[in-house]
């Protein structure tokens, strides 16, 4: 037994897929995931700036 025999063997690379032509609908619908997730991204922007909603929880206020 030689040393390139043990361990796990490669797999074979799969063939590179087809350039696939895209119709208008499939178009369409990418370019509106990508302006879903821009006005998602500026949604989280604005959410983070201002802070937590909720400023509550129990607060600790040492000794009374």
């Amino acid at each position: 037994m030689s040393g390139r025999e043990g361990g796990k063997k490669k797999p074979l690379k799969a063939p590179k897929k087809q350039c696939k032509e895209m119709d208008e609908d499939e178009v369409a619908f990418k370019q509106k995931q990508k302006e879903e997730q821009k006005a998602m991204e500026a949604m989280k922007t604005r959410a983070s700036a201002k802070g937590p909603l909720s400023g509550g929880g129990i607060k600790k206020s040492g000794k009374k």
